[in-house]
């Protein structure tokens, strides 16, 4: 450990302390953007990306052991976008290497959980694919819940909701003002790819970026949003509790 380390942790403990004391009300719902994890490696001088993104994934097991301090009951994790799909090979293998190692690991690095994956998982290479779903087989129960999100996009999201929706409002012999009747705010929601989750309350992106990019479109509607300016390797536990503070601190009206 470096000797500014020692100096610094035990600062940091206080303060950690002092922002537990001062949060009231929890989220139920937290859905996080890790971002930053090829900034992260240029910064830090690594010698390539798999190994930011390696430090990127031992981050998000240390983040769900934090949720399960706190007891949030569900959180969605974005790990890979529909858009990141077009990458180059030397930026997407060893991110997919890296997200294979993960899932093997995360049932034993876990407990009381029960993994959920959203996404067009068509999209997604074969082996990629099936190690998700693995993961999902491996922990189909738990307390909490955990959705991760790959070749996810929230525009897809929704298109695939109306197409299901009328999908079966037409196998059920619906046409024309019938059809359309049909098609409402609760009716579409049902058919989101985790409609059994309640609405994210906190949405928490890394990396300094103040937008959503696209996640959680339909949901996040009335979520508050934290941006937090480190890297997603970088992130810190008293990061994560400041953004509780800041949830706690503001009044949700909902639109109201």
């Amino acid at each position: 450990m470096k000797p500014r380390d020692l100096i610094l942790r035990p600062l940091y403990r206080l303060y950690e302390q002092r922002i537990l004391h001062s949060l009231e009300q929890m989220p139920h719902h937290i859905g996080v953007i890790h971002d930053g994890h090829r900034r992260f490696t240029r910064a830090s001088g690594l010698p390539d990306y798999e190994a930011g993104y390696r430090a990127g994934m031992d981050k998000f097991v240390e983040f769900l052991s934090w949720c399960d301090d706190f007891e949030i009951p569900a959180v969605t994790c974005w790990l890979l976008s529909q858009e990141n799909l077009g990458r180059p090979d030397d930026e997407l293998k060893p991110y997919y290497r890296v997200l294979m190692e993960l899932f093997d690991r995360l049932p034993d690095s876990v407990h009381d959980i029960k993994f959920g994956v959203i996404g067009s998982l068509h999209l997604l290479p074969d082996d990629l694919r099936q190690s998700a779903q693995q993961l999902v087989r491996r922990c189909s129960s738990g307390s909490r819940r955990v959705t991760i999100a790959l070749g996810y996009g929230g525009r897809q999201e929704i298109v695939d909701a109306v197409r299901d929706l009328v999908g079966k409002l037409s196998a059920a012999g619906l046409e024309g003002a019938a059809l359309t009747a049909g098609i409402n705010a609760e009716a579409l929601a049902a058919h989101l790819y985790a409609a059994d989750l309640p609405d994210p309350d906190l949405v928490i992106r890394t990396s300094g970026e103040s937008r959503l990019s696209g996640f959680l479109l339909w949901q996040a509607a009335y979520a508050e949003y934290s941006f937090v300016d480190v890297y997603w390797p970088d992130f810190r536990r008293v990061d994560f509790l400041r953004a509780l503070r800041e949830y706690t601190l503001r009044e949700r009206r909902f639109g109201k």
